[in-house]
C-alpha cells in the first residue's frame, strides 16, 4: 500500500513554505530600512494557506518559464505579497518600513515556523513507528 504523505503529513508542509517565504520578505523589509522609496511587503497567511490546501488537493502547479520545463511544486506566486500600509507618517523619503514592527513580525514568524516544524517532525516520528522502525 503506497503512502500518501500529503494526507499523513497534513497541512504542515504548507505552513512551512509559507512561513519559509515570508520570512524572506520579512528580513527584506528589514535590510531595506532605509532604502528611500521601498515599500513593507508581507504576505496574507489565510490566502495563501488556502491557495496552498486547494493545490494539495487538485495537485501542484509550477509556473513554466520555459516550454521544455516540467509540470509540479507549489511555490508561491507574487500576486500572495502585498504592500503593508503603514503604522507612521511618510518621513520625507517614501520609505514605508517601521523597523520595530518588522523585528516583532520577523521574530512571531519564527516561532510560528518552529511549531510547524515539531508538528512536522511527530507526524514522521509517528509514521517512522507505524513502518515498524524503531519510534523515536
Amino acid at each position: 500500500m503506497a503512502i500518501s504523505f500529503d494526507k499523513a503529513l497534513g497541512v504542515h508542509q504548507h505552513t512551512m513554505l509559507i512561513r519559509s517565504q515570508r520570512a524572506e520578505l520579512l528580513a527584506s523589509n528589514i535590510a531595506n530600512a532605509d532604502t528611500p522609496g521601498y515599500k513593507a511587503k508581507d504576505i496574507d497567511f489565510a490566502s495563501a494557506f488556502k491557495a496552498a490546501k486547494s493545490s494539495q488537493q487538485r495537485g501542484n502547479d509550477m509556473v513554466k518559464t520555459d516550454r521544455n520545463h516540467l509540470s509540479g511544486g507549489s511555490k508561491m506566486t507574487n500576486s500572495d505579497e502585498l504592500y503593508r500600509t503603514p503604522n507612521q507618517a511618510d518621513t520625507g523619503d517614501g520609505n514605508s518600513v517601521d523597523i520595530q514592527v518588522e523585528r516583532n513580525l520577523y521574530v512571531q514568524n519564527a516561532l510560528e515556523y518552529q511549531a510547524s516544524l515539531q508538528f512536522l517532525s511527530g507526524k514522521f516520528s509517528g509514521l517512522k513507528k507505524a513502518l515498524g522502525g524503531q519510534g523515536a
